[in-house]
């Protein structure tokens, strides 16, 4: 099953686990210090919250859209890629308390967006070489789709 991933930073951790919780009526999936994800069933949505500044509104951080293997974010790449979007590939990294293959563009707002698969999860937010988790390495630096490269 696919669904659609909406990650927000937010200053209150505790507070917005509470609210959604209640507002999903469903527990949080998965809850790590500064991290916590909701699996809602109805609608079909992959909730990520990640801790922010004290004190600072709640910011969209990026959106995403959960697949269940590697060959349909493979997939996901191929059509991108002959639809004429620059991509940015990683495989095997470590974000979110997981083992993920993802793939990353960015709308013409500027947001960014990832197609991804969970392979495992994992003990750490990020890898100790990533700048922020979450973030896509096309924020940084666009790789032309001809020439990616695997990160991690």
């Amino acid at each position: 099953m696919s669904r659609v991933q909406l990650a927000l930073r937010v200053s209150d951790l505790e507070g917005s686990i509470a609210f959604y919780s209640k507002l999903f009526d469903t527990e949080p999936a998965k809850r790590r210090p500064g991290y916590a994800n909701f699996a809602v069933a109805n609608p079909p949505l992959k909730l990520v919250l990640l801790e922010g500044e004290p004190d600072q509104p709640t910011a969209l951080d990026h959106l995403g859209v959960e697949v269940p293997s590697t060959s349909e974010v493979d997939a996901a790449t191929t059509r991108l890629v002959k639809s004429g979007l620059t991509t940015s590939e990683e495989k095997n990294t470590e974000c979110c308390y997981a083992l993920q293959d993802k793939v990353w563009v960015h709308g013409p707002g500027n947001e960014p967006w990832e197609v991804y698969t969970v392979k495992a999860d994992s003990d750490q937010l990020q890898k100790a070489t990533e700048s922020a988790c979450c973030t896509p390495t096309a924020a940084k630096e666009p790789v032309d789709s001809s020439n990616r490269t695997n990160c991690c």
